[in-house]
């Protein structure tokens, strides 16, 4: 009886938490800023650049000293451009299912909760993440400073 409600308890506790990872703050709000309307149409452009292999597009948005988090690991510019470039990460298909913004003076921090359809490896793998892009504004012009993905606990629910 006792390891029945145990089990019972741990599987609704799991389903709290994958629901919880996948909340936006803030994306409730009906109305947007200007501001705001630039980083989601930003935001949107960089999956599509990604996906088509627009190096010389995504080379102008990021930031000389941005940052890439991936499940494999961290590095800089140079090193996601090249890896866009050769195939070594295509970007299929980010099939987005909520986004938020928060601006927090000239910086834009971002959340996509995303199924990404991707090829890494020569392999296609489908993963649901949640996505913080950083945004700064630099001269009236957004640049990505940071592009972090954090898999979330919750079923994919992309299909291809």
């Amino acid at each position: 009886m006792n390891k029945a409600l145990l089990g019972l308890f741990l599987c609704l506790a799991s389903v709290q938490l994958s629901q919880a990872q996948a909340s936006l703050p803030n994306s409730t709000s009906t109305s947007t800023t200007k501001s705001e309307q630039e980083i989601l149409q930003l935001s949107k452009d960089k999956w599509r650049w990604m996906a088509d292999k627009k190096v010389d597009s995504l080379s102008a948005l990021f930031d000389e000293k941005s940052v890439f988090v991936h499940m494999g690991g961290s590095w800089g510019k140079d090193q996601e451009i090249n890896t866009i470039k050769s195939g070594g990460i295509w970007y299929k298909k980010a099939e987005v299912y909520g986004a938020s913004v928060n601006m927090v003076g000239n910086t834009a921090i971002l959340l996509n909760d995303i199924d990404l359809v991707a090829v890494v490896g020569g392999n296609e793998v489908i993963n649901p993440f949640m996505v913080t892009e950083v945004y700064t504004n630099q001269n009236g012009k957004w640049k990505l400073g940071s592009l972090t993905f954090s898999r979330l606990m919750r079923p994919v629910k992309a299909t291809k």
